[in-house]
């Protein structure tokens, strides 16, 4: 799936592609840069693993992703609470429990950005540390400019028809039906 993202009076080509759709309960996409080598998702988790002092963090925010969103509840509301204007920041925000599992991530120092589509479709971008109160003071808020602005386009995409939701497939399609879209 190509998209057209323009940003400072650039306009960038991007795709969207699935990140992971092996996971029991949602299906997760990402955006990759056209003529990127690596999508946004992938950049994000390889960056803080590769940086000891948010190895860990990055660690527990991948297996919140995975496991908890992916494999046991899927995308929903408890789990996607951190509003950030067109996308949510993961982790969750705040203390929540969901089957008798307690989600709490104090002072979490990463946060990733999501496009929940769905329970069971979710897209991710990239996100950074977050040191700062807000996303406009922190170093990650070009990453969360970016987002926003990968969000924008992609819900008036469905908002139009040109992306289709087959919320029983944990798919998102072109209008025809085939799995590329180029807008």
């Amino acid at each position: 799936m190509y998209f057209c993202l323009q940003t400072n009076n650039k306009v960038n080509i991007f795709a969207l592609e699935i990140w992971d759709d092996e996971a029991a309960k949602c299906t997760f996409y990402t955006v990759k840069y056209d003529e990127a080598e690596t999508n946004e998702t992938d950049l994000f988790f390889e960056k803080y693993d590769a940086i000891a002092e948010y190895k860990e963090a990055n660690q527990e925010l991948l297996s919140f992703v995975l496991l908890s969103i992916g494999n046991d509840h899927g995308a929903i509301d408890e789990l996607f609470n951190r509003d950030e204007n067109e996308v949510k920041g993961l982790p969750v925000q705040g203390k929540r429990t969901i089957e008798n599992i307690t989600y709490h991530f104090p002072e979490f120092p990463l946060r990733l950005y999501a496009l929940k589509i769905t329970n069971n479709i979710v897209i991710l971008f990239n996100g950074g540390i977050k040191d700062g109160p807000t996303n406009q003071k922190s170093s990650l808020h070009l990453e969360w400019r970016a987002a926003c602005e990968f969000a924008k386009r992609i819900n008036e995409a469905l908002q139009d028809g040109t992306i289709i939701v087959n919320e029983k497939n944990r798919k998102l399609t072109n209008y025809d039906g085939s799995d590329e879209i180029i807008l």
